[in-house]
């Protein structure tokens, strides 16, 4: 039996939550559903963090109750099959469901590098599945010897948090030769690498994995230097390929990066059909070239423009472009990007200046709890257009990389930056006649 609605979404990680939530707001009388293919699902962001910091991996449950709440039915199902000359979508259950509107938010898969013997017992995808991540969470407590393959946001991050479990060795394996490379240039990647040295994880560069062996379960892998190490779980950090095959097989058209090519706000190439989040294809705020940045704060940013022109462009949300702004947490140590890094703008042709300041982030630094910061600015040479920036410190650098993203999607100057106003306070920033923001912008501005 068919069933009718006029906002369908597919998928119920960030994305799907609020573009269904947004959606609501714009459009009070539709009526909403989404199909969630996970009956309990996980906060992406929050999978590190259940190994370790929470008490219980359920207290990093995502539920429906922002839907719930706001009047949104919730499906448990797998969406198989859209039919666009029909407006209609298949389930895996042989339910169908007819709309006006679709949102499509099935976010992505893991990506599983092509090694000899990756498919063994003990090998480990990430997926975002409450009862799989129990499973291996309470597998990798009783192991003795973990190596996290891929040293990008999630394996550090997994690496941190797994090494807070007595008795376990832990080993990270990343093939470029510096940890975070997308989002950092390599004097900030060598703070995260301290930091999980310290913590006692050992870390190698520039290394492959070229063979996991065991015979049924793994035991130990060899490595592209010739050296072998023991292992019996290895955890796959590698990131994530966009979750297309039911767009594609719709006839949606997709870019060079496999995700769902979407305009600005949101629309597929079907003018009924939108897509966000890990699904959707990015852009670069800059260059507008393709890229894979598949980050939570991106897909409900665009979640939110998809939601409020379902119908018609009533809010003028358009979607410029992602400026890749992240921020991780290393053993007590702070890391936030935001927009080109040094080395990618060169990369790009580019003329640039750096603006680089080091710093305590309280006044004065001898109050308790005090931390050293570190702030690089990357700016346009000619125009003095900010590009991007780079910090690493204590708590107070979370935010200090979210002012710089503002900077960013405003195209702020040297001179603008160099001005800023901001609220100080001993305890809670650092001191106004030396506020890294600002010293960083005028730092760079003297070099032009």
């Amino acid at each position: 039996m068919e069933r009718k609605v006029d906002v369908l979404v597919i998928g119920a990680g960030p994305a799907g939550i609020i573009s269904a939530v947004t959606a609501r707001k714009y459009y009070p009388e539709k009526k909403i559903a989404v199909i969630k293919s996970v009956e309990k699902g996980v906060i992406p962001c929050g999978i590190p963090y259940m190994f370790a910091s929470l008490k219980d991996p359920e207290e990093n449950k995502l539920g429906n109750a922002a839907l719930e709440k706001n009047d949104i039915d919730v499906v448990v199902d797998e969406a198989i099959k859209i039919n666009r000359s029909e407006k209609t979508v298949t389930t895996k259950n042989d339910r169908k469901f007819a709309y006006e509107k679709l949102i499509l938010a099935t976010g992505s898969e893991p990506i599983t590098p092509p090694i000899d013997g990756i498919d063994k017992e003990g090998v480990y995808p990430i997926y975002k599945d409450m009862d799989y991540l129990k499973k291996l969470i309470e597998e990798v407590k009783e192991a003795k010897n973990v190596l996290i393959l891929g040293g990008g946001f999630i394996g550090v991050e997994l690496a941190d948090e797994i090494s807070k479990i007595d008795g376990l060795n832990v080993s990270l394996v990343e093939m470029l030769p510096t940890l975070l490379p997308n989002s950092f240039d390599a004097e900030f990647s060598v703070v995260a690498r301290e930091a999980l040295e310290s913590r006692g994880v050992t870390v190698l560069t520039d290394t492959k994995v070229e063979e996991i062996s065991g015979d049924e379960k793994v035991e130990k892998v060899r490595l592209s230097d010739g050296r072998e190490i023991a292992a019996d779980k290895i955890i796959i950090g590698t990131g994530g390929l966009p979750n297309t095959k039911i767009a594609s097989d719709a006839g949606l058209n997709l870019g060079r990066g496999k995700g769902v090519l979407v305009d600005e706000y949101m629309r597929t190439n079907d003018p009924d059909v939108f897509a966000v989040g890990d699904c959707a294809a990015k852009r670069d705020f800059y260059t507008h070239k393709e890229t894979s940045v598949m980050l939570a704060s991106t897909a409900t940013a665009e979640a939110r423009i998809a939601g409020a022109n379902l119908y018609s462009l009533k809010v003028v949300r358009e979607n410029k472009g992602t400026i890749a702004i992240y921020s991780t947490y290393i053993d007590g140590k702070v890391l936030g990007s935001a927009g080109l890094t040094e080395n990618a703008a060169e990369k790009e042709g580019f003329e640039i200046v750096t603006g680089n300041v080091e710093g305590v982030d309280k006044h004065p630094g001898t109050l308790p709890g005090a931390s050293k910061i570190k702030l690089k600015l990357i700016f346009s040479k000619n125009s003095g257009i900010i590009l991007g920036g780079q910090v690493a410190g204590g708590m107070s650098c979370g935010e200090i990389i979210n002012l710089i993203g503002i900077a960013i999607q405003k195209r702020m100057s040297f001179v603008e930056l160099g001005t800023l106003q901001m609220a100080t306070h001993p305890y809670l920033t650092s001191a106004p006649t030396v506020y890294p923001v600002v010293l960083a912008a005028e730092n760079a501005s003297a070099k032009r």
